[in-house]
C-alpha cells in the first residue's frame, strides 16, 4: 500500500481507503462486513470512511465493532454529518450547531473512539449560515473530538468560502469527498483547480461507478441479482450509467486493462489515482476477496498513451459538466 498526504496537511492516508456506504448494516451481514474490514487491514489499508446516515447509523456501529482492538493510532477514521438520522426530527439533519454537536457525540459512541481523524460536511447546507457551521466544527477541533475537517460534494465557490472561514478560525479544512471516475469527471473543471489552490485533497467515492466499471453489467442484459443496481440506496447513483452505449464502451476497455495486467475494476481505481489532487480512492466490498483484488491498483502508474486510449474508447459518454456538482446537491435541507 502506498500513502499520500491529505491535501497540504501532514496527515497521510492510504491511497486506497475502505468505505462502508450501502454494504455495512444493510446489504452485508455483520460477520461478513467485519471480515471485509479485516481484509482491508491485512491489505495495508489504514483509512476507513463511513457516515452517520449510512444504514441510519448502523454502518458506524459495524465499523466500530470491526476496528475494536485495532491500535487507534494506526488507522484514520473518517465520518460525516448532514443527512437525516434517527427518527427524522426537524433538527436531525443539516449542519446547524445543534445537529453537528449531537451528531459527533453519537458517532464517537458508535465508532468506539474518542475522536475522528476527519469529520466531513456530507453536503453543503443552504439553510444554515456557513459561519455557524464552521464555528461548530472549530469547537470540535478545539475539544479534541475532530482532528481535521472535510466536506463532500461542495462546489469550488463553497470550498473557497469554507476554506476562508476555516483559516480565520485556525482549523484545518483539508479534504473534499466527491464522486469521481472515468465516467464522471465533473470535478476536473472547477473543483480540482480550486482545491489545488487551497491545499485541499480529494477522497473520491465510486471510482468504479457503483460497479459499472467492473464490466459485470452487460448491454442488453438484465442487471445481476443483488447488485448495486437493485439496492434502493445505490440504484439512483448507478442508473445514469446503465445505457447500452455506456456498457458497450466499458466492455471495450477490457483489452486496455489486459495490456497492463489489470482487471477492469483495478484499472478504474488506478485511473482516479493518476490525478495528483486525489489523496485516496474509496472502495467498498461485500466479500473479503474483493478488497484484495481492488488494492492491486495501489502504486500503479498508467502511461499517458494508455490514458489516451481510455479517453478514445469512452468518447462522449464521459460526463464533464462542472455544473453537475451544484445540480446534484440538495437545494433545501433534507428531511
Amino acid at each position: 500500500m502506498d500513502f499520500r498526504y491529505l491535501g497540504n496537511s501532514g496527515l497521510k492516508v492510504s491511497e486506497i481507503s475502505y468505505g462502508n456506504w450501502i454494504t455495512h448494516g444493510s446489504q452485508v451481514e455483520n460477520d461478513q462486513a467485519k471480515a471485509c474490514v479485516k481484509a482491508a487491514l491485512d491489505a495495508g489499508i489504514t483509512t476507513f470512511d463511513t457516515a452517520d446516515t449510512y444504514a441510519n447509523t448502523k454502518a458506524e456501529v459495524v465499523l466500530g465493532e470491526a476496528l475494536a482492538g485495532v491500535r487507534r493510532e494506526s488507522v484514520e477514521i473518517l465520518t460525516k454529518v448532514y443527512w437525516p438520522t434517527g427518527p427524522g426530527g426537524p433538527n436531525d439533519t443539516g449542519l446547524s450547531r445543534k445537529h453537528i454537536h449531537e451528531s459527533i457525540n453519537a458517532s464517537l459512541k458508535r465508532l468506539q473512539t474518542d475522536y475522528v481523524d476527519v469529520y466531513q460536511a456530507h453536503r453543503f447546507d443552504t439553510e444554515t449560515p456557513l459561519e455557524e457551521t464552521m464555528e461548530a466544527f472549530a469547537d470540535l477541533v478545539r475539544a479534541g473530538k475532530v482532528l481535521y475537517v472535510g466536506v463532500s460534494e461542495w462546489t469550488a465557490d463553497q470550498l473557497r468560502e469554507g476554506h476562508r472561514l476555516a483559516r480565520e478560525l485556525r482549523i484545518p479544512l483539508v479534504s473534499n469527498q466527491p464522486q469521481y471516475s472515468m465516467l464522471w469527471r465533473v470535478i476536473e473543471g472547477e473543483v480540482v483547480p480550486a482545491s489545488e489552490e487551497l491545499g485541499i485533497g480529494q477522497i473520491v467515492f465510486s471510482p468504479i461507478a457503483q460497479g459499472v466499471l467492473t464490466g459485470k453489467y452487460l448491454p442488453g442484459q438484465p442487471v445481476p441479482e443483488g447488485s448495486r443496481a437493485t439496492d434502493a440506496s445505490g440504484a439512483n447513483f448507478i442508473k445514469r450509467f446503465l445505457t447500452d452505449d455506456v456498457l458497450t464502451r466499458v466492455q471495450e476497455l477490457k483489452p486496455i486493462a489486459a495490456e497492463v495486467d489489470l482487471s477492469l475494476a483495478q484499472l478504474a481505481v488506478a485511473w482516479v489515482l493518476q490525478n495528483p489532487n486525489v489523496s485516496s480512492a474509496i472502495i467498498g466490498a461485500s466479500r473479503p476477496e474483493q478488497v484484495g483484488e481492488n488494492v492491486k491498483a495501489a502504486g500503479v502508474k498508467l502511461e499517458d498513451s494508455l490514458l489516451k486510449q481510455i479517453d478514445e474508447v469512452l468518447g462522449t459518454i464521459v460526463e464533464r459538466d462542472p455544473a453537475k456538482t451544484a445540480q446534484n446537491a440538495p437545494q433545501t435541507r433534507p428531511v
